[in-house]
Formats: structure tokens, C-alpha cells, sequence
């Protein structure tokens, strides 16, 4: 497999960027939340109604289709795709812990998790070092800033972070 860093985080922006982009293209079609609104014992969301099946498969999907078209295999992509949004849930259910509403900023939160799942399993499949990672997971924090603040100006995001 090709070792671009580049390609590696264009690969974890297109997963966690797929949900947002295939919300709004779709709206409110499909659009099932993946905790089916349960609460746990501190009567918050398990992870709010921003997470749903819709955004998991749109995110496995374009993912993999990227990273075929990068030369990645389809594991690899599929790897990716699933490790950023189990950091992306593991982000939210922290955040509904703290009693956050969903989609709320949490600076490093939101983008520590989702970058950095994928950016460990990169660094085991394609023996990485630790600065790569390192590097992966702050380009990718930086991106998102700046990213959201031009999708939110176009109207695609819903909050300017």
C-alpha cells in the first residue's frame, strides 16, 4: 500500500466529512439515529440525534470508494472509515456525559478521537512512527477548524466550527 501522509489524511477528513455532506443532500431521509433516542441512567442521550445509521454508511462508503481510488484496498478503507466514527461516538458519548447538546464544540474532543483511531491503526498497517501520527492528528485538527468555518459559510454546516 502507498505511504502518502497526504492520502492518509485526506482518507480520515473523508470519513468524518461524509456524514455532514450526505445529511445535507438528503435532509431528513434515512435519517435514524443510531442510539433510537434511549437514554442511559443520567437521562442523556447515549450519543444524541446528530449520530445516525445514515452517517456510519455514508462515511463507510465514501471512504472506501476513496480510499480504492488512492490505491488503498477496501479493508483499509473500511478500517479507516469505522475507527472515525467509533472516535467520532466515543466523542459524543463523552460529550452527552458532560451534558454537552449534540454538535456542540469541544475543542480537541471533536477531532482527537476521530483522527486519532485511524491514525494508530495507519501507523500498524503501514509502520508509521509516532511523529507521523503525531502529524496526521494535528493536520487534521487544523483542516477541520479551518474546513468547517468554509462549509459553514457555504451552508453546509450547520455551525461555524
Amino acid at each position: 500500500m502507498p505511504v502518502s501522509l497526504e492520502y492518509l489524511i485526506l482518507l480520515i477528513l473523508v470519513a468524518n466529512g461524509a456524514p455532514i455532506l450526505i445529511r445535507n443532500i438528503l435532509g431528513d431521509i434515512a435519517n435514524f439515529p443510531l442510539d433510537a433516542g434511549k437514554t442511559l441512567g443520567d437521562r442523556s442521550p447515549v450519543f444524541g440525534s446528530s449520530k445516525t445509521w445514515r452517517g456510519i454508511f455514508a462515511s463507510v462508503i465514501f471512504t472506501v470508494v476513496v480510499a480504492l481510488l488512492l490505491d488503498y484496498s477496501f479493508v483499509f478503507g473500511l478500517m479507516i472509515a469505522v475507527l472515525a466514527m467509533i472516535g467520532d461516538l466515543l466523542s459524543s458519548f463523552i460529550k452527552r456525559r458532560l451534558r454537552m447538546q449534540p454538535s456542540k464544540m469541544a475543542p480537541f474532543l471533536d477531532q482527537v478521537p476521530e483522527s486519532l483511531f485511524p491514525a494508530l491503526y495507519m501507523m500498524l498497517v503501514l509502520s508509521l512512527a509516532w511523529q507521523d501520527v503525531l502529524f496526521i492528528v494535528m493536520v487534521f485538527i487544523l483542516l477541520e477548524i479551518i474546513l468547517s468555518q468554509i462549509l459553514y459559510r457555504l451552508g453546509i454546516r450547520r455551525r461555524p466550527y
